[in-house]
């Protein structure tokens, strides 16, 4: 086969662009610091990235979750514990008046004191965290308790829960009805106060004194709630410390598929920068004979 300087400048040519495009991939990756830019650079590497990228987004959203699940349960922590501290002090209270040497005037005071925790109570009922009533079930756009009414009041019951990791859903909201009790429960903390209001107004000691067992028993039904809303708490720390660890673990599998080691790259650069001038330069050499050259 005869070979002519067309043949050599077209295959001059094409072996300067190949080498002009190696350069401009190292250049790419040396700017971007990484290996893979299109999924052209590398098909296996470019599939468990996507995978790795999809993990990462969805262990993003469980942390989001679970942030937002924390921040109900502190406010469920808080106010439980002013209900808590309510039902303490019309304890306390119950058992001053249950003294049958209290005068008429002394009876009264403590009837308006516990009076006064009853609307508080109610205020508390009313509780919003992120402008939401949090002791309404699912309704929480509508306020559950009325005052004088909250005694005859049940909430909905309907649950929140929210994903909090891969196929675990927790439950993140306590309704008004477990914690308070339902408006037909004798021991509703609601009626309880109002109950007790109404014996001390009465002097009546004795039904005074029979309150304490009530009170007693939703005291007990609170702290049950309570714990479990500390469970529900320790468990989200757990999770979030666990998915924190699966992201770290994540990144660093991606980090290896996609990052580029910068030190190597410089070095193949400056080898393919020489590569593509020692090739300029042998091409100038075989471009430059013409018919002139050959006439001489």
């Amino acid at each position: 086969m005869r070979v002519t300087q067309s043949m050599l400048n077209s295959q001059l040519l094409r072996n300067l662009n190949n080498n002009l495009g190696r350069l401009n991939v190292l250049q790419d990756q040396l700017a971007t610091g990484r290996k893979i830019n299109k999924p052209s650079d590398d098909p296996v590497g470019i599939s468990y990235s996507l995978r790795y990228r999809s993990e990462l987004n969805a262990n993003d959203q469980y942390q989001r979750n679970n942030s937002s699940v924390t921040s109900w349960l502190e406010a469920y922590d808080k106010s439980i514990s002013e209900v808590n501290s309510v039902l303490q002090r019309a304890r306390e209270l119950a058992v001053q008046g249950a003294n049958s040497t209290n005068p008429d005037q002394a009876m009264q005071a403590i009837a308006q004191e516990v009076d006064e925790l009853y609307e508080h109570l109610v205020q508390v009922g009313n509780s919003k965290f992120n402008g939401k009533y949090i002791f309404n079930g699912q309704k929480t756009d509508i306020e559950p308790y009325a005052s004088g009414t909250a005694e005859t009041t049940s909430t909905d019951s309907g649950l929140i829960k929210l994903e909090v990791s891969t196929g675990v859903t927790l439950q993140v909201n306590v309704t008004g009805t477990e914690l308070f009790g339902a408006g037909s429960d004798p021991t509703n903390a609601f009626q309880v106060l109002s109950n007790l209001k109404t014996a001390l107004n009465a002097n009546d000691h004795s039904a005074v004194s029979s309150m304490l067992g009530q009170i007693d028993q939703r005291m007990d039904n609170i702290l049950v709630k309570w714990a479990e809303v500390g469970a529900r708490a320790n468990r989200i720390e757990l999770i979030t410390n666990r998915l924190l660890d699966e992201s770290i673990n994540v990144q660093s599998l991606l980090s290896r598929t996609e990052d580029a080691d910068v030190a190597e790259l410089m070095v193949n650069l400056k080898t393919q920068e020489n590569v593509y001038q020692a090739s300029l330069s042998t091409g100038a050499q075989i471009i430059r004979p013409s018919l002139v050259d050959f006439m001489r």
